[in-house]
């Protein structure tokens, strides 16, 4: 692998693992209407108790993330731990994707603090180490205002800029997706990104098929993300993604065709909600 390729390969792992991350990420374009668009739950009222979601404190998926047939590195989401955002109970997960070759390591972590009860999102944290680069974004959203703010690193003057009505960020968007019926057939239609300027993303439903990764054979429910960019889910990538078909709803496979090559993604290790849970104030 050249030096110049794997920064690229790398990159687009670390996008897969997100998933929604990259479609919202990019500067969505306006697309004609799709066959169906369905509406987009709300979990739960701001006033009612926790929502009723597939994942919990302790739950742990692993990733192995492929070039083609060769391994360039691996990524994990795990619900952390539950933590008090400015009085509201939130769940604290973390994205992350290592990898590399001998002239270029990529350590990337992405944090996300959201609602239990709505899903909303109210802290956002990326922390992207990426051959001699490190950059560090760190947002703090308002949902009851509309509103967000990216904190500088310097501690220096920022500003407060508007966001969405139930905002979501990378990391909440696919717990988010984890909890929408994804009938087949259908097309979803979000603009709850925290960025409005990154909106809409859409999800069309596929098929349903059983299929067999590292971590074993799932009946699964295939999804393809639909935007107009360039990148791993835009639409010359042609990426699918497989959802087990279940109440869980893991996430067990990614595939995207690129003008370089495809990048896969398949699950190796899943750990259900139960263990290392952790709690805290901030």
């Amino acid at each position: 692998m050249s030096r110049s390729l794997a920064p690229r390969l790398l990159a687009a792992g670390a996008a897969a693992l997100g998933i929604l991350a990259t479609v919202v990420s990019q500067s969505a374009a306006e697309q004609g209407p799709p066959p169906t668009v369905a509406e987009t739950p709300v979990p739960a009222d701001a006033s009612q108790g926790a929502a009723a979601v597939p994942f919990g404190v302790g739950e742990r998926s692993t990733y192995e993330v492929r070039f083609g047939a060769l391994k360039v590195g691996s990524g994990s989401m795990e619900v952390v731990g539950t933590e008090t955002i400015r009085g509201r109970e939130t769940f604290h997960t973390v994205f992350r994707v290592r990898g590399g070759t001998f002239f270029y390591k990529v350590d990337d972590r992405f944090e996300s603090w959201f609602d239990q009860r709505t899903l909303y999102s109210l802290r956002y944290i990326q922390d992207q180490q990426e051959g001699q680069k490190d950059r560090e974004r760190h947002y703090e959203i308002f949902p009851e205002r509309e509103a967000y703010v990216e904190q500088p690193r310097d501690g220096k003057h920022f500003t407060e800029k508007a966001s969405v009505k139930e905002p979501l960020d990378d990391g909440s968007f696919i717990y988010f997706i984890r909890t929408v019926p994804l009938t087949v057939g259908q097309t979803y239609e979000f603009h709850r990104y925290f960025r409005p300027d990154r909106n809409p993303v859409r999800l069309r439903v596929l098929r349903k098929e059983r299929i067999t990764v590292p971590a074993g054979t799932f009946d699964a429910i295939v999804v393809q993300p639909s935007i107009k960019a360039k990148g791993i889910f835009g639409e010359s990538g042609q990426a699918q993604v497989w959802f087990s078909d279940d109440t869980s709803r893991v996430m067990l496979q990614l595939k995207s065709k690129l003008s370089i090559g495809s990048i896969n993604m398949h699950l190796t290790s899943y750990r259900p909600a139960g263990s290392n849970a952790s709690a805290g104030t901030r």
